[in-house]
């Protein structure tokens, strides 16, 4: 069963909150929902809106004419006495999404005209559409309510409908107020009643319930639904185009749909990108941690066996599983990790790095593939051998205008000392005191930094692991330590206290 999908992100998705997008940005969406995504239908805009807007269709008409795509691109017109007819020919559109009222009280409290003078304006306006070359189909808005409320209504619409010159009849639950349950029952009223006809689906998300209306209507018989990339649209968004495009592959046997998976991620991106709205990091689909496992028996079920694995593989969507690194990580998603990296560590090995891992996620540090690398390397060449310093407080403080201050306590061999300085930076500050405990309290001499180098790991993230590789001169020998940490001065500190402890073991 062939089953049409209409992307409507150009027009219903941009009346979003905030949303707007320019005529090159429309050409970009449109051409890769066609050319890569592979929908069959593109609403890209409403009549009349603007100058802008017409200009915008005028230039996705153009291309799409060249190529090969024209009966592909819908607009939304009205009721106007053709007004809207003429302006869609002009600008270079083959088709028309004719807004009807689909409800009794739509059409009597909002145009303030009969059922039957309504009627007669739509079939008008089609004759009109039909006489100037273009392609018709027609939505009812409020379809919903008017099932529920005044179901003779819809039924006398189609009545006067049926044999008119129309493509597709498109049935919106406006307001987002159907249930599957209804909307299945709803939907099959239409195709027991009219099944020569084709019926699409239109939904909105207002109970969170779009994508499986969509699913309803599908198992009725719609011959073709709507849908928004990353759910756009006003109030609560549409239908999610990739939630759709996941739920009727998988749920619907005989379902024939022509988009590309794959090409779904991206597309995503792009939208995210040209509206400015990010997408949720849940989204289904598309949401930057969906195919990512946390917990470490998840991790471990899926090396033994795939449990946790469903039929949503990320591969499908051009996308990758990743096993998140943190509080909750255990032996298996390390080393799924690793596994990615081309890294083996023995088990002991294994166990410091994931106590590592699971101390910085209790610290709610964000740890990710490109930090473990660094935390390997902190971890197994840079452990202190002995721990005679430790560190039992530190306090930095900075403000406009004055030197930045220190106060630090250290543990020596069971001994507590502290000590206070000024500095020309936090970690300058830090080191000062810890000098002043070293030549006033233990009469020794301390060491001379001779290089200090940061490196963020990739990602380009603002909670990305800083590492600092501290270079040491002590009597006539280098030393070096790093420390890593999200914050550059932990991490400098951390260096240090490896130092001192290096020291101590010689």
């Amino acid at each position: 069963m062939k089953l049409e999908i209409l992307d409507t992100t150009l027009r219903d998705g941009e009346q979003t909150s905030g949303v707007a997008f320019s005529a090159p940005e429309k050409l970009s969406i449109a051409r890769k929902l066609l050319e890569e995504v592979g929908v069959d239908r593109v609403e890209i805009a409403s009549a009349r809106v603007s100058n802008g807007e017409f200009a915008c269709v005028c230039k996705v008409c153009t291309w799409a004419k060249e190529a090969g795509f024209l009966d592909k691109i819908e607009v939304l017109g009205f009721c106007d006495n053709g007004a809207s007819i003429e302006w869609i020919r002009n600008a270079g559109g083959k088709v028309i999404n004719l807004l009807a009222k689909g409800s009794e009280k739509h059409c009597i409290a909002q145009l303030k005209k009969q059922p039957e003078e309504h009627f007669a304006d739509v079939l008008r306006n089609i004759d009109m559409a039909i006489a100037a070359g273009l392609k018709v189909n027609i939505y009812l808005e409020d379809w919903s309510n008017g099932m529920i409320q005044s179901p003779q209504y819809v039924m006398n619409m189609m009545e006067a409908l049926h044999d008119a010159p129309i493509q597709r009849f498109m049935l919106p639950d406006t307001l987002g107020i159907l249930s599957p349950r209804r909307t299945k029952m709803f939907f099959e009223q239409m195709v027991t009643k009219y099944p020569q006809l084709h019926f699409d689906f239109h939904a909105h998300n207002d109970y969170d319930l779009a994508v499986a209306n969509v699913l309803a209507a599908a198992e009725a018989g719609a011959r073709g639904v709507h849908a928004t990339v990353n759910g756009l649209g006003e109030r609560a968004g549409n239908a999610s185009l990739s939630s759709v495009v996941a739920v009727l592959n998988d749920m619907i046997p005989d379902a024939e749909l022509s988009i590309i998976e794959q090409s779904i991620n991206s597309l995503s991106r792009m939208v995210e990108s040209y509206s400015g709205l990010a997408t949720a990091p849940n989204a289904p689909i598309v949401g930057e941690n969906v195919f990512t496992q946390t917990a470490g028996i998840h991790a471990d079920g899926d090396k033994k066996a795939k449990l946790y694995v469903n039929p949503l593989l990320p591969e499908r969507f051009g996308r990758s599983r990743e096993y998140a690194l943190g509080k909750m990580s255990g032996k298996a998603n390390i080393e799924q990790n690793l596994k990615l990296l081309g890294i083996h560590l023995s088990d002991y090995d294994m166990r410091r790095v994931t106590e590592r891992i699971n101390e910085m996620g209790d610290k709610k540090e964000h740890v990710t593939i490109d930090d473990l690398p660094y935390i390997i390397s902190d971890v197994l060449h840079h452990d202190a051998h002995s721990e005679r310093i430790k560190l039992v407080s530190y306090m930095v403080s900075t403000a406009y205008g004055l030197h930045p201050q220190a106060c630090v306590k250290l543990d020596i061999d069971g001994q507590q000392y502290e000590e206070s300085a000024t500095g020309d930076g936090q970690y300058d500050a830090f080191v000062r005191a810890v000098r002043h405990i070293y030549r006033n309290k233990l009469n020794r001499t301390f060491p001379w930094l001779t290089n200090y180098v940061v490196t963020i790991p990739p990602g380009g993230r603002t909670d990305a692991l800083v590492q600092t590789a501290i270079s040491w001169e002590y009597e006539g020998k280098v030393y070096r330590t790093r420390g890593l940490d999200a914050d550059q001065t932990e991490a400098a500190i951390k260096a240090t206290i490896k130092m001192l402890n290096l020291l101590e073991g010689e």
